[in-house]
């Protein structure tokens, strides 16, 4: 249970975590999140549980109960245990049957937030509008991410509030589509995801048994792509560029189970035999050898309006591992081919292109069992934890949670 004296905690809010591949959203606010409790906040992640159907009274009396993740959160979203999780039940007929007061946005704007959440929250960070509009209303300080196009005009008696600190996007097209949208231009800035920590830690004795396990057919040399499945991610234009390199091995790792066998079956057809994939890796921190075992990490993303403002997190991922990249040139990632970055790069949507610059930066980046030490380094600017570091100095300090360390008071 919570010590309720203290009105210090770093509020997170996402809607639902679904424990499934292919939820981005989630994992960035998850580890978030994570990053605010490694710095010493008492950071809880508050979220819908919607899967609990028969919640006792005792539940909705007393619903806010941040607690550790358990072994299996941790597992999927590579967290620590210092995050505390709070889920929020919904029980029918909230969000069944239809009317304002059954909806889940309602319950927890009207009853949840000021009734048992507030009276412990000292900032609050969330993607959810409806969230931030209760939180800045309540007179609590608030940092929204919004990391696609707007689509509508804000509030102006929101986003002009004291208590209305920051927008945080990823790209600039994403924060000029917020000042169009009347956010004021003061309160938007871009940045770029993150790592986490646990792709500092150097694995070699597991990274070499993932080259004995994937290398066959005497191949070589391992490539690796992580993250979604879909096509304007360069998925397809990866296994076209595999066949023009069946020598080397190409490792897929992410997507549903779906999205895999749909993927295994073009490869299938198109006669390529030496791309393999693996899947939603469990647990997450199995991704970090992974990465260290690779000669190259490939980030093949497309052309197209959704290269304009994607910020991946993998490849600040790659970045840690300090192992060789190799880069489509899409928008936000520019600014890093001035960097020491070990990495190549070449045009988007075309399968030889992509082919000459794997084969390329095999013959140029050697792999490095300890990695590339200018990767590695240069990574350290964009971990999770300097992205929140980041994000607070937009507000003032003493309306920022206070770092609380061991002395966090949950028991």
């Amino acid at each position: 249970m919570i010590n309720s004296s203290n009105k210090n905690q770093y509020i997170f809010y996402t809607g639902e975590l679904s424990l499934k591949p292919d939820t981005a959203h989630e994992i960035h606010d998850v580890l978030c999140a994570n990053a605010a409790a490694n710095l010493g906040y008492s950071s809880v992640l508050i979220y819908q549980d919607k899967k609990n159907y028969s919640v006792n009274l005792l539940s909705l009396i007393y619903p806010y109960q941040p607690k550790k993740p358990s072994k299996e959160f941790i597992e999927f979203y590579d967290v620590q245990e210092k995050l505390k999780i709070a889920a929020l039940p919904m029980p029918w007929p909230i969000d069944r049957i239809g009317g304002k007061f059954t909806n889940s946005s309602t319950v927890v704007t009207k009853y949840y937030l000021p009734v048992h959440i507030l009276p412990h929250t000292k900032v609050v960070h969330t993607r959810d509008w409806n969230f931030v509009k209760a939180a800045v209303k309540s007179k609590v300080p608030t940092i929204y991410e919004r990391h696609y196009f707007q689509d509508r005009k804000f509030e102006p008696e929101i986003v002009h509030s004291p208590y209305f600190k920051i927008a945080i996007t990823q790209s600039e097209p994403i924060r000029q589509s917020l000042i169009e949208n009347g956010m004021p231009s003061e309160k938007v800035v871009w940045l770029h995801n993150g790592f986490n920590q646990s792709f500092s830690i150097r694995q070699p004795e597991s990274a070499e048994r993932w080259r004995q396990e994937l290398l066959i057919n005497g191949r070589k040399h391992l490539v690796v792509y992580s993250g979604a499945l879909y096509p304007f991610k360069g998925v397809d234009l990866l296994i076209d560029s595999a066949k023009e390199l069946p020598e080397i091995q190409f490792v897929i790792t992410g997507g549903t189970e779906a999205q895999v066998q749909a993927y295994q079956q073009i490869a299938r057809d198109k006669n390529v035999e030496n791309v393999k994939f693996l899947g939603w890796i469990l647990p997450r921190e199995r991704l970090v050898s992974l990465f260290q075992a690779a000669d190259i990490l490939v980030h093949p993303h497309c052309a197209g309006k959704s290269a304009d403002f994607t910020n991946p997190v993998k490849f600040f991922q790659y970045m840690a591992a300090g192992t060789p990249i190799v880069a489509t040139e899409i928008p936000p990632l520019m600014e890093f081919k001035t960097s020491p970055l070990i990495a190549s790069w070449c045009t988007p949507d075309n399968p030889q292109k992509l082919a000459q610059s794997i084969q390329h930066t095999l013959e140029t980046y050697p792999r490095k069992i300890e990695g590339y030490a200018a990767s590695i380094d240069f990574a350290q600017q964009f971990s999770w934890e300097n992205r929140i570091t980041k994000i607070l100095s937009y507000i003032e300090e003493d309306r920022r949670p206070p770092i609380l360390g061991n002395d966090t008071k949950f028991n």
